[in-house]
């Protein structure tokens, strides 16, 4: 399935809003992923947005592989350093690429019919032992926030069945509660897991 074009046109059309918002973040979890990551090693930013993340992880020695399906996003990325490039979730491939992947708050775009089949893309592209962040909200079903993006919500205990199905072993977890480019609160959780197998 391509992304949706509705959630796209809202971040190509504030992506000025959102990076002036992120900007004031520490972002939850980036850290401990960067101590757990090698030097040099390789990530994936997978929802990479105006790419302060990646920059952030560039800066800190790593080799970053920023992607985005909304141009406005990877050309506001792209100006601050980021070699970011276009491409949807449906679009990553590949196996054994990266030593991390950073999927902070973009997956939970996608509809939860695609969501097993992205999670074991994302499995293939990881090396062995590869570590994967990602940051959903915390709900139920499907839908539209105030500004028209459509969302997927998991609660905890299906979010973690997802990720050890889909082959990977949840290391670290955090909860919260925030609000984003809608002004909406919300609660949320981030995971962090390891591949648990190789592929075969």
């Amino acid at each position: 399935m391509s992304a949706d074009a509705e959630t796209l046109a809202v971040y190509d059309a504030r992506t000025g809003d959102y990076a002036r918002m992120v900007s004031a973040w520490n972002t939850p979890g980036l850290d401990g992923f960067l101590d757990r990551l090698p030097r040099p090693g390789v990530v994936l930013d997978l929802g990479c947005g105006p790419g302060l993340d990646a920059r952030r992880m560039m800066d800190a020695g790593l080799d970053v592989d920023a992607v985005d399906a909304s141009a406005a996003m990877v050309r506001a990325a792209q100006e601050i350093g980021v070699p970011a490039r276009q491409s949807t979730f449906a679009q990553i491939d590949g196996s054994g690429l990266y030593d991390g992947i950073w999927g902070n708050f973009s997956l939970l775009h996608a509809p939860r019919a695609d969501f097993p089949d992205h999670l074991a893309a994302l499995a293939r592209a990881l090396k062995p032992a590869g570590l994967l962040h990602i940051g959903m909200k915390l709900g139920e079903g499907e839908g539209r926030d105030a500004l028209g993006r459509f969302y997927t919500y998991y609660d905890e205990d299906e979010l973690l069945r997802h990720l050890t199905t889909s082959g990977f072993t949840p290391t670290a977890r955090c909860e919260g509660t925030g609000k984003g480019l809608s002004g909406e609160a919300s609660p949320w959780i981030w995971v962090q897991a390891t591949k648990a197998h190789s592929d075969g």
